[in-house]
């Protein structure tokens, strides 16, 4: 009777499916429609802004996966970003050789030059995950300030190892006589690696955002997730609750450093860049945490809007291009001054309004 019952209250299958994939189906409509009717209205400019702020929002989102769920401190996160787009970049570029003879785009929009981007994307992605494990491993057995020197150490040596690489192979015969190895240290050393490529868009950007999207909130919200969230609050307490605190970090880790590549073969590929380990050292890292703070450490909406925010500000005050850098970081201070706990706080932006348990009616919210 029982089993009959609980079989009856079982939900169908079509309900199954619509919650599992229907999110990510509205991302894709989402994307088309940003892709399709919003880029060719807004603009070159406005398209490029955009592409900014998704990428910005994957790196946002994915350093709360460690630094917000589970309460560590990193500060290399532009590290996996590299590893991330070089390695993207390399795919990308001598396989297109290899495939059609040159680097230039192949194949138009969702053509077989984008099937080339979405395998360097994956690729990266990998490189990058198991990049976080490896540092991971070892390093998050240490706590607040040790972590983050481990972190910014990783970053830093990663920078200086790329600036050390060979210039990049541009003659179709000099690719073919190369080997595998010739070709994964030719990453432009200290000029960056040109010729990369244009193969990001807006649509690529919003539906790599929407994948990461729906992983962090489905992840909140699992068992998974409230592990995470307990270590946060109460690293010694979670372990005496049984659970293994070094697994669940350094799984939060691996699941960042994963979308951080991703981020990175977004940002290698996108229109105009060059890239070079100059531009992803501790400097990009730090303007990733500030993010992070600013949105709230584990809200994952306050790192959206944060990105946002942080992004979209320095552009539109070019006007005042003397001032510009004073408005930006006087703005984060008087944020930090006024709302030291970020936007959101811990709270995603539909929960503000919503009173917190045991709270008397006059204290609702006061948070």
């Amino acid at each position: 009777m029982l089993g009959a019952r609980a079989a009856a209250l079982r939900p169908g299958y079509g309900f199954v499916l619509s919650r599992a994939v229907g999110p990510f189906g509205a991302f894709l409509a989402l994307a088309f429609v940003m892709q399709l009717v919003v880029v060719p209205w807004a603009g070159p400019f406005y398209e490029k802004l955009l592409m900014d702020i998704g990428i910005n929002c994957l790196l946002a989102v994915s350093l709360n996966l460690v630094n917000g769920f589970t309460g560590q401190f990193s500060i290399g996160h532009a590290g996996f970003m590299a590893v991330g787009g070089y390695v993207a970049g390399a795919v990308t570029y001598y396989g297109s050789f290899v495939l059609w003879g040159s680097p230039a785009v192949h194949g138009g929009f969702l053509g077989g030059g984008d099937l080339l981007f979405l395998a360097g994307c994956l690729v990266g992605g990998l490189f990058s995950a198991g990049a976080g494990y490896l540092v991971g491993l070892p390093s998050l057995r240490l706590r607040g300030d040790y972590l983050a020197i481990v972190t910014l150490g990783f970053g830093e040596i990663l920078r200086v190892l790329l600036q050390q690489t060979n210039d990049v192979i541009f003659v179709p015969a000099q690719i073919e006589a190369a080997t595998p190895w010739q070709m994964a240290t030719a990453l432009g050393g200290a000029l960056g690696f040109s010729g990369i490529p244009f193969y990001t868009t807006v649509f690529w950007v919003f539906v790599m955002l929407g994948l990461l999207l729906i992983v962090a909130f489905r992840l909140k919200e699992s068992s998974e997730g409230r592990a995470f969230l307990s270590i946060r609050e109460n690293e010694i307490a979670a372990e005496a609750m049984g659970i293994d605190t070094t697994r669940y970090k350094v799984r939060a880790f691996v699941l960042a450093a994963f979308f951080a590549g991703i981020a990175g073969a977004l940002f290698a590929h996108e229109t105009g860049t060059t890239l070079n380990p100059r531009e992803l050292g501790f400097q990009k890292s730090f303007d990733i945490v500030i993010m992070v703070v600013l949105g709230g450490m584990g809200s994952i909406s306050g790192a959206l809007v944060a990105a946002v925010l942080l992004t979209v500000l320095p552009e539109f005050l070019r006007e005042f291009a003397d001032w510009r850098l004073v408005i930006y970081a006087l703005s984060l201070i008087i944020m930090m001054r006024f709302r030291p706990q970020g936007l959101f706080g811990i709270r995603e932006i539909w929960e503000l309004w919503r009173k917190p348990p045991g709270a008397s009616p006059a204290g609702r919210g006061a948070s």
